[in-house]
């Protein structure tokens, strides 16, 4: 991907977006999209519209993004994402972020559906992310940097602005909303981990496992951008408990937090700065 072929999808986006200048990059992982349906007045436009950008077509992602005011903020919403699972790059699914930084976001708030590796967790559990870990897999910085985004060595000591899990910290607690911390595993997926890979994320200290995400944080750091990440726990890892896996779970929870979850994030936009 070249530097031009960013500024002309953030050139067509912003045609499309009549004089609306986001300032913050939202995106709804799986089973959570229902937060952009909630937008006054939004804007929308499929990722296929987008030259250059591709489209998503995993479970629960509507593939769009929508642009409007949230609790006083302006938000560019990805209705979905992309993922590498998909047969895309590291790069092309992080591809967005570094569009809507053209376009003036320079903050994130990240979400995501992941598994439960922390035995303590529990199904419907909100985790903010204090830090990832990838092992393995692609990195979306591979290949020529981009010097008109950031360093060609990023430093990852803080992906995630501590200022920023304060606040969420701070803003669940006066909502009476429980609210975990911890450290987000990658894979590649699509298959579910096995048993033996969840114990020994454990005792590497994961407490939540996914299939995105961290593409997209480590492109937000390469740019700058201040970051937040949120989990849902939508099931418990492999053999946590004695139950197969499956992707309709990961819908019908997203449904289940919907009310929590959106109280959450308006509650944090409303005091971000």
């Amino acid at each position: 991907m070249t530097y031009q072929m960013y500024c002309e999808s953030a050139e067509y986006l912003r045609g499309r977006l009549n004089g609306f200048q986001p300032e913050v990059l939202l995106i709804l992982g799986s089973g959570l999209g229902f937060l952009a349906d909630t937008v006054p007045d939004a804007i929308t436009v499929p990722y296929g519209d987008v030259p250059h950008m591709r489209q998503s077509t995993a479970l629960g992602h509507a593939g769009r993004f929508v642009a409007g005011t949230l609790a006083g903020r302006r938000v560019l919403l990805m209705q979905g994402r992309l993922h590498v699972y998909e047969g895309y790059t590291a790069e092309e699914a992080a591809y967005p972020v570094r569009v809507a930084r053209l376009l003036g976001c320079n903050r994130m708030i990240v979400t995501n559906a992941s598994g439960g590796v922390n035995t303590n967790f529990q199904v419907g559990d909100l985790m903010v992310m204090t830090d990832i870990l990838r092992l393995a897999g692609p990195n979306p910085l591979i290949g020529p940097n981009l010097d008109e985004f950031g360093p060609r060595f990023p430093d990852m000591s803080h992906v995630f602005d501590r200022d920023y899990i304060a606040a969420l910290q701070q803003a669940a607690a006066e909502l009476g909303e429980p609210l975990r911390a911890g450290v987000y595993y990658y894979t590649t997926g699509p298959q579910y981990e096995t048993p033996a890979e969840i114990r020994a994320m454990r005792t590497l200290g994961a407490d939540a496992v996914g299939m995105s995400t961290v593409h997209e944080v480590i492109t937000a750091a390469h740019a700058g951008m201040r970051t937040l990440g949120i989990s849902l726990i939508t099931n418990m890892a492999a053999g946590v408990l004695d139950k197969p896996l499956s992707g309709d779970e990961v819908i019908a929870e997203g449904e289940r937090a919907k009310g929590k979850f959106s109280r959450l994030i308006l509650a944090f936009l409303a005091r971000m700065d």
